[in-house]
Parts: structure tokens; sequence; C-alpha cells
């Protein structure tokens, strides 16, 4: 039988975090805030009408998946993916013009915050409805296994999703077929407003993979640096032929569901320990204790952070509408039905 773990075998020397792998772990959770935050304030005010979901709490699982993937490695994330597409690389100026609706975005404008993509950093989609991108992942592993492509494919989503039929199929299939791929769980313990406790039988979610014969472990997301190293374990093992490995993070949503809801429902205590361990601030302070980076380079990058985001959201708003002549485009394949509307 294969058990949930606290903890893979790996080769140190292979795990090993950099100081530039440090260093762009912690510029890459100050970008993910700073944006949301932003984003989050221009839905308040009114003048950002796409739905939009935080990932306030998610932050260092998504800096630690960011420096344990390689550039032909491919992820695929949910609704929920700003810090995913942050983190892999994508473009912020198109992510932002995304999420404001305009010509320039990833989906030029027709997908919003929970359709984005940069198929040049392997960031292949975001997907709307809940666990519908667990299987596309799923055909991407067994696209790179007919390859014989040395890459790994990284299937993301929520805690919620894995009451979700398609989660269920596409772990069997997975590991019955051996596909390189690594299934990353952020349980951030809320599905929208329900308590994990309340909608799953076994709030162990890690120990579900044992049903597939699949590896798996739960590993604390306010960790990054071994959540870092576990991912780069586990996406080696699918590069190397060993299969699927089900990875569950385990964090706090830090804010209500969407950028437009409150938290009212979230017990304070909960939400004021997690908040504790903000995981941005909680780095910044690790590394200045361990003398990694000092405060001057620290204050550097907030600084570079700071002005990329107020460029990206000048650059959206600056961004032009969709032109009436494209709504159509990228839609049908069969150019004959458009001409027809």
């Amino acid at each position: 039988m294969v058990h949930a773990q606290s903890a893979l075998e790996a080769d140190a020397a292979e795990t090993a975090l950099s100081t530039a792998d440090l260093t762009q772990m912690y510029r890459t959770m100050r970008l993910i805030t700073s944006t949301g935050e932003h984003a989050v304030g221009e839905v308040k005010a009114g003048r950002l009408k796409s739905a939009f979901y935080p990932v306030r709490g998610l932050e260092g699982a998504c800096a630690a998946m960011g420096v344990a993937m390689l550039t032909e490695d491919q992820l695929v994330s949910n609704y929920r993916s700003l810090g995913d597409a942050l983190a892999k690389g994508a473009s912020l100026r198109s992510i932002v013009a995304e999420i404001y609706g305009r010509a320039d975005g990833t989906s030029k404008g027709k997908g919003g915050a929970m359709h984005i993509h940069d198929q040049s950093v392997g960031f292949v989609t975001s997907t709307g409805v809940v666990g519908s991108g667990i299987p596309i992942a799923a055909g991407l592993g067994l696209a790179a296994q007919l390859d014989g492509a040395a890459r790994a494919v990284v299937s993301v989503f929520g805690d919620g999703t894995t009451s979700i039929g398609a989660y269920h199929e596409s772990m069997n299939l997975a590991s019955l077929w051996n596909l390189p791929m690594v299934f990353v769980c952020q349980n951030n313990q809320w599905a929208e407003h329900t308590p994990i406790a309340e909608y799953a039988a076994s709030t162990d979610l890690a120990a579900r993979a044992e049903a597939y014969a699949m590896p798996s472990l739960a590993v604390d997301g306010f960790d990054p640096i071994a959540t870092a190293q576990q991912l780069r374990t586990a996406l080696g093992r699918a590069r190397n032929g060993g299969g699927p490995t089900f990875v569950e993070i385990k964090t706090y949503r830090l804010t209500g569901h969407s950028g437009s809801s409150d938290y009212s429902y979230m017990p304070t205590d909960e939400l004021a320990a997690a908040t504790e361990r903000d995981p941005a601030p909680t780095f910044r302070r690790w590394l200045l204790d361990e003398g990694v980076l000092d405060e001057q380079a620290l204050a550097e990058v907030d600084k570079e952070v700071i002005a990329e985001v107020e460029d990206a959201f000048a650059f959206a708003q600056d961004s032009p509408q969709p032109a009436a002549s494209e709504r159509y485009t990228d839609v049908f394949a069969d150019e004959k039905v458009v001409s027809a509307l």
C-alpha cells in the first residue's frame, strides 16, 4: 500500500535552494500580494468589472512552485490562478489587461481573471469550472509521455475540487498509465463559504491518493522552503518516469472567496492565527534573520515590485477594448460558422 508521507525521499543537492531561488521566491510573493491588493481595490472602487479571486495565504505555495518547476514543465490552474501564473513567469501586463477585459490581455479580453494563459512559459491555461482543468492536465501528461518528452505536468486545484468526479477519474488514469504529473491541492481550508470539515468525510486529503496507488504527502504551505523542496522531488520523479505524485499544500485563505465578498463567516481566531503567518512578511523576516538578504536588498525588491505593478495596471487601463469584429475570433474552429453569424 502507498501511504501519505511527511516527505519524499530526495537528494539534498537536487532540492537545495540557492540565494537566487530564495530571492525569486520573495519577489514572487510580493508581486502576487501587491497585484491582488490592487485588483481588489479596483473591484471595490467599481472600476474592475471582472470576477476576481484573491490568492492571499497562497503566496508561499505559489512561489515555491515557481522555483521548483522548469520552463518546459506545464501547468494547468483553476480560477484562483493569479499566483500560479505569476510564479510560472507569465506576463503581468497581459494578465492585468485580461482581468480588465482588454484587447492586450492573455485571451484578448474574452476570458477575464478566470481564464489566464501564457504558453510561452508553460502556463497552459486556467479554468473557471471547478475541476475542469484536471483532465486537461492529464491529457497533457499523456502527450508528454507519448512524445517521450522529459517534462512534468502540474495540475493545481483547491480542496473543494477533491469532491469533483473529474479529479478522481484523472487521478486514477494518471496512476494507471504512469503519467508524468504532480497533482497539487492548494488546501486553503474553504470551499467558497464552506469549511472543509463540513463537506469532506475525511480532511486528510493526501491519504486519498492511496486509493490510486499514488505516492502522496502533505506539506505546510506556510513553509515555502519545505514546499519547494518537496515539489522539486515530485517533479523530478515525474520527469524521470516515476509517475504521478499527489501533494497537499496546507494553507489558509486570508480573505473572502472573491474580491467583492467579506469573510465574516470565517472564525476570527483561525483567521488571526493564519494572518500571523502571512507568507510574504514572514519569509521577509526569515531572510533577514538568516542573513540571506539585508534590508537594502529587500527594499530594492519591494520597490521594483511596486513599480512593476503600477506599470501593469496603467498598461491595462490604457489598453483598448476588444473590437466588435473580434467577437468570434478564437471561439469557433470553423470559419464558416463565424461567417454564418
